[in-house]
C-alpha cells in the first residue's frame, strides 16, 4: 500500500518539474502603500510650518499626513510605543523616542530613518528648541541634557551643557525618586536665555543658560495637598505669549496656574541670592474644572493664543479614570478670577491625545482648524475649533451657538463597512490611461480631515465616460446595500460611481448587507447577492456612456434614467448568499448560500436550472464554488466543486446537479474552508485567457487533475478524478502552526498561492508543489476571522497578479504587492511626498510664540518686578538670532566638571592659564582716544570664561582656607597651591581673610565694568544699525528724486 502511494505521487510529478512555475527570485511580498489612520494610535505631533501631522503607534509606527491629502507610513526598527514626538521646525526632520529610550532621527523629505541615539537614562521628558538644532532632555534622576542635531550627517550628539539636579535645586533635600524632569519649557521670547524646568515632585525652576543657574524657584513644598501628600506634576504648559505664566496639572486634579518673571536683566541675574531665597508664596490662580473631584490625572494641556479674549486652555483628563467630562476647554483671560467659561466636550470614548491642525484641502480658501482627537481605541475624531471659540465666547449670550459637533474620521471607501470586494488590475478593456479623466476625479478625493459636507451615494458631480479608462478598478460592497466603483489607479482610491441596491416592490433602500460579488467587465456584467438571499444581475450598457451625471436609481427592471445600466434581474435563493461564480460563456450562474443550498441560475430568464442541498455533517454553508472539467473513466465531464464551511469537498455535475460522490472529502480535523480552486497538473487552471468559446460550456474546456481547498488550519491539493469518486487522495499538504490562516487567493496565472495571516504575516507559495517561495509581516495588519451570524471586521481581496487590498474596518487600508518588479500604481511618489522644498516659510511663523501688549487687569497684571516695557521686548526678539549663534559656545562648554575633571584641571592650571587681574586693563571708553574702537581687540567670551574659572579658583581657595582652619589639619600641596595664589597677588598668608576679600570685590569690580562693556557695547550696534537705515532711507530717497528729476 505504502508503495502503490508513492508510485501515485510520483505519477503526479514531471521530470524536470514545471519550467512555468512561479520562482523565489521572482516574488517579493511587501507593502506598497497605507492610506487612513493606522490602528493602535496613541501620540500625535503637528508642524504648523509645513503642515504635517504626525500620528505614532504602540506597535513602532509612525505615520505622517501632509498637504494635498498625500501620506506615508513609516515603520521603527523597534516595535514599542513611543514616548515623545516632535518635529524639528525649519528641518524635515521628526525625532521620536520610544519606550525603550531610543531616540530615533526620521528624515521626512527622503521617507527614512536617518540616525538612532541610544540613550543610557530614562527619559521622562523631552523638548526641541526650535529655530535651533539643539533639544532637552529630563531624566528620571532630574537631570537636563542638551543634544544637538547635525544637518550635515544626520545625527545627533550630546553637549558638554548640563543641568544638574543639585544645581537646579541648590541643596535640596528632596527625594531623588521624585525627581524626575516632566517638562522643559523655554521660556517665550527669550528661548536662547532661559528655561523653565518642572519637577515631578512640584518644584519650578528658572533657569539662566548664560549663567548656569537658576533665577527663580517656587512650587515643590508650597503645593502640599490635604492630607500633606506631596502632588506629583501630570502636565504642564505656558498661558501667555511672553512666559509670564505657566499652568501645571497634577495627578489629583488639581490645575494651578503660577506666575514666572519673565523680564529679568543682567544685573537682576547677578544679584539673585535674595530673590532665591524669597521664592513665591503660592499660585497665582486655582481652576476649579471638576477633575479633582474625581481624582482625575490631568494628563494633557495646551494653550492657544487668540485675539481679543479668546485665548484658551485645553485640558485632557487621563483616559484611565472614568470622568463626566475629561475633555475640557476654557477661556483664560482677565475675566478669569469672577468668572470660569468653559466648554465641556462629550467625546465618544475616553481620549490619550489631542491637537490643534489646519486644513489640508487646498481647494479651501478660508482658514479651517480641526481640533482633532484620539480616542483609546485608536479611533480619530474630529471638532471645528472655530465652533468652540465662538461657544465659549458666545455661551452666556441670550442665544448661545450649538455645541461643536463630533465628526469620526472614516476611510472614504468605508463609510458603510466594506462586507466584500474585488480588485482588478491591469484591467484588459483598457484602451488609453485617460489623464484628463484622471485629473478630473482626482479632484473628488475625500479628504481624511475635513468637514466638509461627504457626498450622498449614488451621486457625483462628474460622471465617467468608460471603465476602460482606468488601470486598476476596486469594487465594494457593503453592510448598507451599495455598491461602491473606484478607481485604483493611483494609491489614492477615486470614486467613480456609487449605487444604492433597492426593493423589488418600490423604490426604497433595501439597506441589507451584500455578502457575494462577481464581476466580469468583458461581458459588462455584475451579480451581487446580499444577506437576505437575494441575487441581482447587473447588465451594464455599451461604453461610453453619457457624462451628464453618474446617479443610479435601480429597481428591479430598467430604467431609463440611468446612463450605466441597462438591466437589473433579480433571483430568489434560500439562505444568506456566500459565493457567487459565473460559468465560462457567462449564461449560468453557480450560487451558495449559508443553508447549505446550491443553487445554478440561466441567467437568460432569469429561470432556476436545479437547486440542490449539501448534507454536509458539521456544517453545510457554501463558501466557495468552482465550474471545470475533469477526466473520469476516460470520459471528459463538466463538474462543479462546493467547499462546504467545514473543508469538505463536494463534486456535482453541472448540467443537472447531480451529486457525483457518494462521500465528502475532507481533513481529519475539519476547519473552517476559506478557498477553493481546480488546477491542472502544472499549476494552470482556472478561467484560462477568460475568453469565451461560445457555445453552452459551464467550464473553459481544460481538463484539470488537481483541487486546492485552502482552509485556516492547512492547504490541500488533491486529485480531483479521486474526488469526483468520494476518494481522499492528498497529493500535497502544509499545516499552519504559527498562526490562522484568515484569507488565500491564487495568482500568476494560478502558478502562485498567496496566503493571508491573521497576524499580518504573508505567505507566497508555489503550485502545486505548496513549496514557501517568500514571506513576509506587515505590521498593524491584525485581520480576524469572520464571527458566526456577524459581519466580518476587515475585508481582504486581490487580483491575478498577486496585488492585495486589506481593509481594516473604517480605519486604514493596506496594499500589498507579491512580485518583485510590479509598480501597480501611477503616481505613487506624489502621493508619499508629504515635505515641500519649495515651501517659503513666513515671517510671522518663525517664532513659536508672538510678543503681545499685556493688559493690566486682573490675573494677569501680577508680574514680577522688572519687566521690560514694549519696545525692550521687540529688541530682545530682534537680537534672537544672535543669542541662539552663541548657545553654540555656551553648550559646547562643560558648565558642571565633574570632581575629576575639576582635580585635573587644578593640578594644570597655572601652566594653562596665567591670569592676573591687575595684568587685565578695564576702563571706560573716555580713556581710549576718539576714532579708536575696542570691540576688534576685545573677546568677550573668552575674557568672561577666564574670570569665571579664576572666580571658581578663589570660591574654591576660601572653602579650603576654611577647612584649614575648622580642623587644623596639616598643609598639603592644595594648601601651597592656595599660599602660592595668595602671594602672587601680594596678599597675606597668615589666616586673615581680608586680603582674599579685597580682590574678591576687586573682581566683582571688574566683572560689572565688563558688563558695562557688554551693555555699551550692545548700544553701539543698536546705534550702528540704526545709522545703517537711515543712510540707505537717504539713499533711496536720493535715487527717487534723481528719477524723477
Amino acid at each position: 500500500m505504502f508503495v502503490k502511494k508513492l508510485v501515485e505521487k510520483a505519477s503526479l510529478k514531471k521530470p524536470g518539474g514545471n519550467p512555468d512555475a512561479l520562482k523565489s527570485d521572482e516574488v517579493n511580498p511587501r507593502l506598497i502603500y497605507h492610506y487612513g489612520i493606522p490602528s493602535g494610535c496613541n501620540l500625535l505631533a503637528y508642524d504648523p510650518i509645513q503642515k504635517i501631522l504626525a500620528m505614532s503607534t504602540i506597535d513602532g509606527r509612525i505615520k505622517l499626513f501632509g498637504q494635498d491629502i498625500t501620506q506615508v507610513l513609516l515603520e521603527s526598527p523597534e516595535a514599542a510605543p513611543s514616548k515623545f514626538l516632535q518635529f524639528i521646525h525649519t528641518h524635515q526632520i521628526l525625532i521620536n523616542i520610544n519606550a525603550k529610550n531610543h531616540i530615533e532621527v526620521w528624515d521626512i523629505d527622503m521617507k527614512s530613518l536617518a540616525h538612532v541615539h541610544l540613550y543610557n537614562e530614562e527619559i521622562t521628558s523631552f523638548t526641541v528648541l526650535q529655530r535651533t538644532s539643539y533639544m532637552y532632555v529630563g531624566d528620571s534622576f532630574g537631570n537636563v541634557s542638551v543634544l544637538k542635531f547635525d544637518k550635515e550627517t544626520c545625527n545627533i550628539t550630546q553637549m558638554k551643557y548640563r543641568i544638574p539636579f543639585q544645581a537646579s535645586q541648590g541643596n535640596s533635600t528632596e527625594d531623588l525618586s521624585e525627581a524626575a524632569v516632566m517638562y522643559i519649557l523655554p521660556q517665550p521670547a527669550a528661548e536662547s536665555k532661559r528655561v523653565l524646568i518642572i519637577y515631578k515632585n512640584g518644584c519650578v525652576t528658572l533657569w539662566s543658560i548664560q549663567d548656569s543657574k537658576p533665577v527663580f524657584t517656587t512650587g515643590g513644598t508650597l503645593i502640599l495637598s490635604g492630607n500633606h501628600d506631596t502632588k506629583k506634576v501630570t502636565a504642564a504648559c505656558w498661558a501667555c505669549p511672553f512666559g509670564s505664566k505657566v499652568v501645571i496639572g497634577y495627578n489629583n486634579g488639581e490645575i494651578l496656574m503660577w506666575s514666572v518673571p519673565h523680564s529679568i536683566d543682567s544685573k537682576t541675574e547677578l544679584s539673585t541670592d535674595k530673590e532665591l531665597s524669597g521664592t513665591q508664596s503660592g499660585p497665582l490662580f486655582k481652576l476649579n474644572l471638576g477633575y479633582k473631584i474625581d481624582k482625575t490625572p490631568i494628563a494633557k494641556l495646551k494653550w492657544v493664543y487668540a485675539e481679543g479674549k479668546a485665548s484658551r486652555l485645553y485640558v485632557l483628563g487621563a483616559s484611565d479614570f472614568s470622568s463626566a467630562n475629561s475633555l475640557q476647554v476654557v477661556i483664560i483671560n482677565e475675566q478669569i478670577e469672577s468668572r470660569t467659561t468653559k466648554l465641556g466636550i462629550a467625546s465618544s470614548e475616553p481620549c490619550v491625545d489631542f491637537e490643534i491642525v489646519s486644513s489640508y484641502i487646498e481647494q479651501n480658501r478660508h482658514k479651517e482648524d480641526c481640533f482633532l482627537v484620539v480616542g483609546k481605541s485608536g479611533h480619530v475624531y474630529l471638532y471645528d475649533d472655530f465652533s468652540i471659540e465662538k461657544y465659549l465666547l458666545q455661551s452666556l449670550s441670550k442665544s448661545p451657538p450649538s455645541l461643536p459637533k463630533e465628526v469620526k474620521v472614516r476611510l472614504p471607501c468605508a463609510e458603510s463597512c466594506i462586507t466584500v470586494a474585488k480588485f482588478i488590475t491591469d484591467n484588459p478593456c483598457m484602451i488609453s490611461s485617460a489623464d484628463e479623466e484622471y485629473a478630473s476625479l482626482s479632484k473628488r478625493i475625500p479628504a481624511l480631515f475635513s468637514f466638509e459636507a461627504k457626498q450622498k451615494d449614488g451621486s457625483s458631480s462628474t460622471g465617467f465616460s468608460s471603465f476602460s479608462n482606468f488601470k486598476n478598478i476596486y469594487i465594494t460592497g457593503h453592510s448598507n446595500g451599495a455598491i461602491n466603483f473606484w478607481d485604483a489607479s493611483s494609491p489614492l482610491l477615486i470614486p467613480i460611481v456609487s449605487f444604492n441596491q433597492q426593493n423589488e416592490d418600490d423604490q426604497s433602500l433595501s439597506g441589507v448587507p451584500l455578502t457575494a460579488l462577481c464581476y466580469d467587465m468583458e461581458a459588462r456584467l455584475l451579480v451581487s447577492g446580499d444577506q437576505s438571499g437575494t441575487v441581482r444581475i447587473f447588465k451594464f450598457k455599451p461604453e461610453p456612456y453619457a457624462t451628464e451625471s453618474s446617479f443610479l436609481s435601480l429597481q428591479g427592471s430598467s430604467k431609463k434614467g440611468s446612463n450605466i445600466i441597462q438591466s437589473v434581474k433579480l433571483m430568489k435563493v434560500n439562505g444568506a448568499v456566500l459565493s457567487v461564480i459565473t460559468s465560462h460563456d457567462n449564461k449560468h450562474i453557480a450560487v451558495g448560500s449559508d443553508q447549505g443550498y446550491v443553487s445554478v441560475i440561466d441567467m437568460v430568464g432569469p429561470t432556476l436550472l436545479y437547486e440542490k442541498c449539501i448534507a454536509s455533517e458539521l456544517s453545510t454553508a457554501v463558501v466557495s464554488l468552482q465550474f471545470g472539467m475533469c477526466s473520469l473513466h476516460g470520459f471528459e465531464k463538466s463538474v462543479l466543486v462546493v467547499a462546504t464551511k467545514d473543508s469538505s469537498a463536494w463534486a456535482l455535475e453541472s448540467e443537472t446537479g447531480n451529486i457525483l460522490n457518494t462521500a465528502a472529502v475532507h481533513p481529519k480535523k475539519p476547519s473552517k474552508a476559506l478557498y477553493v480552486r481546480l488546477l491542472d497538473e502544472h499549476g494552470t487552471s482556472g478561467r484560462g485567457s477568460n475568453v469565451s468559446r461560445g457555445g453552452n460550456s459551464f467550464d473553459d474546456g481544460i481538463v484539470k487533475d488537481l483541487l486546492l481547498l485552502c482552509s485556516e488550519k492547512a492547504v490541500y491539493v488533491y486529485s480531483l478524478p479521486h474526488v469526483v469518486q468520494g476518494v481522499k487522495k492528498v497529493c500535497y499538504k502544509k499545516k499552519f502552526n504559527s498562526s490562522t490562516c484568515c484569507w488565500a487567493s491564487t495568482c500568476c496565472s494560478d502558478t502562485g498561492l498567496v496566503l493571508v495571516f491573521t497576524n499580518g504575516n504573508i505567505e507566497i507559495r508555489s503550485l502545486p508543489e505548496l513549496s514557501l517561495l517568500k514571506a513576509t509581516s506587515i505590521r498593524g495588519v491584525a485581520l480576524s476571522t469572520s464571527k458566526p451570524n456577524s459581519l466580518p471586521d476587515s475585508s481582504t481581496c486581490a487580483s491575478q497578479n498577486g496585488d492585495i487590498i486589506m481593509v481594516n474596518g473604517d480605519q486604514e487600508v493596506f496594499i500589498a504587492s507579491a512580485l518583485l518588479h510590479r509598480e501597480i500604481f501611477r503616481h505613487l511618489d506624489s502621493a508619499t511626498q508629504i515635505y515641500n522644498k519649495d515651501l517659503i516659510i513666513p515671517q510671522g511663523i518663525q517664532s513659536d510664540h508672538v510678543i503681545h501688549k499685556e493688559k493690566k487687569k486682573g490675573i494677569f497684571s501680577s508680574m514680577i518686578k522688572g519687566s521690560k516695557p514694549k519696545h525692550e521686548l521687540e529688541t530682545e526678539t530682534e537680537s534672537a538670532i544672535e543669542s541662539f549663534e552663541e548657545l553654540s559656545t555656551l553648550f559646547s562648554v562643560d558648565n558642571f566638571p565633574s570632581e575629576s575633571e575639576t582635580r585635573e584641571n587644578h593640578l594644570t592650571d597655572e601652566d594653562e592659564v596665567e591670569l592676573d587681574i591687575d595684568d587685565i586693563d578695564i576702563d571706560g571708553p573716555e580713556e581710549k582716544r576718539k576714532g579708536k574702537t575696542m570691540l576688534p581687540a576685545l573677546n568677550k567670551q573668552k575674557l568672561a570664561s577666564k574670570f569665571n574659572a579664576f572666580k571658581g579658583k578663589l570660591k574654591e581657595m576660601n572653602v579650603k582656607k576654611e577647612k584649614v582652619q575648622v580642623n587644623e589639619e596639616p598643609r598639603d600641596e592644595k594648601t601651597d597651591s592656595v599660599d602660592q595664589i595668595k602671594k602672587k597677588y601680594g596678599f597675606s598668608l597668615t589666616g586673615d581673610t581680608s586680603a582674599a576679600k579685597m580682590a574678591q570685590n576687586k573682581l566683582s569690580d571688574n566683572i560689572n565694568k565688563l558688563k558695562g562693556i557688554s551693555l555699551r557695547t550692545a548700544e553701539m550696534q543698536d546705534n550702528a544699525h540704526t545709522f545703517s537705515s537711515m543712510a540707505k532711507e537717504v539713499l533711496r530717497t536720493a535715487e527717487n528724486d534723481r528719477r524723477a528729476s
